[in-house]
């Protein structure tokens, strides 16, 4: 069971228990079976990002000296490292047991991952010019022993630890210890040629380990054996000071910087020997406050999210293809369809192509005259990037606000920014103390009656890729009010030290928190004196603890609140006099849940609200966030109808409780699974149903 101090969970626990679900998501027997090897890969990837990031934040307090109860809803911040590290090895050990339950499953799919010393004499021959070909040129191999300084492991690269026993004629057996880097531009998982109807693959590091005496073919020894080793670094940028820096070669001084930061997690095989083990712990220097982790025979289980398809459609989910929006065409004007009316685009049960449609339009129309933008990220070979290209071009005038501290894209960030700016793209680096993760885009258009504004505002990034996998919001308009608004913001990017005013707009950090305050002590008003009152929300993650206690005091007041989180959860929903009035649920399927929607009943006339911000104490404080009112009433409704959709699910959603065990909700039939139901519910909207 989760600790809490009775009102909050703490939000690196509530955290772990995010990923717990990613986990059960990999030994659900209702997931196709090379999906259930991608979860156990996201669910690896998720981990190395945590102890980057989080774990490294509370080590950093206990290394200051301090108890950090106020920030970690509580908890002293040394007793929550070791309750860190033993739900994590609980977790490790539930994903090895996982991941021996799929192989299981795949061999009798005729699937086999196979290790060094099953291979047959054909394939032993493959394995041997595979490695010569395109292994050994890749291969970094450090011989330990003699040297004065330990090498500077990568972060989160996946490293072989190598004992030698060496021959000799006296009974004192010498031990050598080599390091192999395992390559990244090589794929993890070999596949091996067909042997009729089976299919064979082998993991890179057990194709290294068949491979060894070629690598240390100068050494005379008796035995040898390897291991999987990994660390993980801290993530923080620490910015340098010196003004004479651009803020681009802060950042990217600071992303070097991140390769040697201090490590806060060793994982190492449990089979390794305790000499090999000691010895590395000696030379690395590893300490007490790091997460000292033992794992199984491979590391870095996130490269199971490229696990090969081998053809096998039956073992993977259905491609589902993104609709149009009904009403909106993608072969006419855009702009023209806009001006008469608001659109919303939910991917990826919509396609991504109304954004690019967007800009591409705007970049060749001679009325266009300028175009905003705020880039967060981006993906590899961005249409979006390119279209702005596009436009400097065409003489339109392009400002984007690009973010260079949005985490570990910063390096992708900085091309980009270096690539807009050498076309003519004005930049902008953002306000100091704060990052931008508004996802904001306006234009100008001069027209017969004078300069017209068109615009979208999403909850999610402009980027292709991630379209077909993150669910995201994205409001197109041409509502004047709303889009002046929006020109204030990129005003502020500008000139920092004016705060505007906005009307329609929640803006943070000026704004959110105080607005959505006055919501709900608008829906506590309409509760005391009998009127209809409600709070629905969507989000990725909820750890303010003053919005946690708004919420409480709205549900002693008698509003009913329904929450959809997917991952972190500092509420503790359900308790008698706390939080009756208050139910909370999570969905992780097939798609990353990433919409963020706000509803308030008003008495009956509902508030609705789309935004890029989480409750979260940086989205508050510490970030530009961006959310919009919607008055369209179709939209409103569409919004109100797939959010009923998701509260709906009894297949995937995991309700929220004191126990916080992660329990699958159970309700009557029929069996409801949101994301499916959601595609279904467009298919029908389109069709005109």
């Amino acid at each position: 069971m989760v600790k809490f101090n009775n009102q909050y969970v703490n939000r690196e626990i509530s955290w772990l228990w995010f990923n717990e679900r990613v986990l059960q998501e990999s030994a659900d027997k209702n997931v196709p079976l090379i999906e259930r090897l991608r979860f156990l890969g996201i669910f690896s990837n998720n981990l190395d990002e945590f102890f980057k990031v989080r774990y490294a934040t509370v080590k950093r307090i206990v290394e200051a000296g301090k108890t950090g109860k106020s920030v970690l809803g509580g908890e002293k911040a040394k007793d929550l490292l070791e309750e860190i590290t033993e739900i994590v090895i609980k977790q490790q050990s539930k994903s090895l047991v996982i991941l021996k339950q799929i192989e299981e499953e795949l061999e009798r799919q005729n699937i086999f991952i196979i290790q060094e010393t099953e291979l047959k004499d054909g394939q032993k021959e493959f394995v041997k010019q595979y490695f010569l070909q395109n292994v050994s040129p890749q291969l970094m191999t450090i011989i330990l022993n003699d040297l004065t300084r330990f090498p500077t492991l990568k972060d989160t690269a996946a490293y072989l630890a190598v004992k030698m026993i060496i021959k000799s004629d006296n009974s004192k057996k010498e031990k050598r210890f080599a390091l192999i880097e395992i390559p990244k531009g090589i794929d993890r998982f070999v596949v091996l040629p067909k042997d009729g109807d089976k299919n064979y693959i082998i993991i890179l590091d057990d194709l290294i380990r068949f491979c060894l005496n070629n690598i240390f073919t100068m050494f005379e020894y008796e035995s040898i054996s390897a291991h999987m080793i990994k660390i993980t670094r801290d993530a923080e940028l620490d910015m340098d000071n010196d003004l004479s820096k651009s803020f681009i070669e802060k950042i990217s001084s600071s992303v070097e910087h991140r390769k040697i930061s201090d490590p806060v997690r060793f994982v190492y095989d449990k089979s390794i020997g305790k000499d090999t083990l000691g010895f590395l712990k000696e030379k690395m220097q590893i300490e007490d406050t790091d997460s000292v982790i033992p794992g199984g025979r491979y590391h870095n289980k996130r490269d199971y999210m490229g696990f090969p398809s081998l053809d096998r459609n039956d073992l993977l989910y259905e491609k589902i293809k993104p609709l149009p929006v009904k009403g909106l065409s993608i072969e006419g004007s855009i702009l023209e369809s806009i001006s008469r009316k608001d659109y919303l685009q939910y991917t990826p049960y919509h396609t991504f192509t109304y954004i690019l449609k967007f800009l591409r339009e705007a970049a060749l129309d001679p009325k266009v005259k300028t175009i905003k933008i705020t880039v967060y990220r981006l993906a590899n070979n961005s249409q979006v990037a390119a279209s702005l290209i596009n436009a400097v071009k065409n003489g339109k005038q392009v400002t984007v606000q690009i973010e260079l501290q949005a985490r570990f894209d910063e390096q992708a960030n900085i091309e980009y920014a270096e690539q807009l700016q050498s076309e003519g793209v004005k930049l902008i680096f953002g306000v100091p103390g704060l990052k931008v993760h508004s996802k904001i885009c306006l234009i100008e258009r001069e027209e017969e009656d004078g300069l017209k504004r068109y615009g979208f505002i999403s909850t999610g990034n402009f980027n292709e890729s991630t379209a077909r996998i993150y669910t995201d919001y994205t409001l197109f308009t041409a509502h004047d009010s709303i889009l002046k608004e929006l020109n204030k913001v990129f005003d502020f990017f500008e000139t920092t030290y004016k705060i505007n005013k906005y009307k329609h707009l929640i803006v943070s950090p000026h704004y959110t928190k105080s607005t959505f305050s006055k919501l709900i002590d608008n829906e506590i008003a309409n509760a005391i004196v009998g009127k209809e009152a409600y709070i629905k929300i969507k989000m990725n993650s909820f750890t303010s603890y003053k919005m946690v206690d708004k919420l409480y005091e709205a549900s002693r007041a008698g509003v009913k609140i329904q929450l959809i989180i997917r991952g972190i959860c500092c509420l503790v929903p359900g308790v008698k006099g706390m939080s009756e009035n208050i139910e909370a649920i999570s969905v992780v399927d097939k798609f990353l849940e990433h919409t963020r929607l706000f509803a308030f009943a008003n008495a009956g006339s509902p508030k609705v609200y789309i935004s890029s911000a989480d409750w979260m104490t940086r989205n508050l404080d510490y970030r530009v966030e961006v959310g919009c009112p919607i008055y369209d009433e179709d939209i409103k409704r569409e919004l109100m109808d797939t959010f009923e959709i998701c509260w709906k699910d009894n297949l995937k959603a995991r309700v929220f409780s004191e126990k916080q065990d992660n329990a699958y909700r159970k309700t009557k039939p029929p069996k409801i699974r949101s994301q499916f139901e959601t595609y279904n519910y467009y298919v029908n909207k389109f069709k005109g149903k």
